[in-house]
């Protein structure tokens, strides 16, 4: 395993293999990967999806109604 000072001189994608070797090594393939899937950043604009998601529901009232609507739905009632 190379000193702190090596690592500043490598590329991105070397220090990510050197990690994903030492997680390997440690934790062996299933628990490297189990590792990874932790953190994972997703894709899109969570903040931007949540506003346009919630735009409407600006009371409990509304948050409840959605909520209770949905759960009919998913039971198969149809309100």
């Amino acid at each position: 395993m190379g000193t702190e000072a090596d690592f500043e001189l490598q590329s991105p994608a070397a220090i990510r293999a050197a990690g994903i070797k030492a997680l390997t090594k440690e934790l062996g393939p299933v628990g490297m990967a189990r590792f990874i899937q932790q953190y994972d950043h997703g894709v899109g604009d969570y903040t931007a999806e949540r506003a346009e998601l919630l735009a409407d529901l600006t009371s409990m009232d509304d948050i409840k109604r959605e909520l209770d609507q949905f759960r009919a739905k998913k039971r198969g009632i149809a309100e």
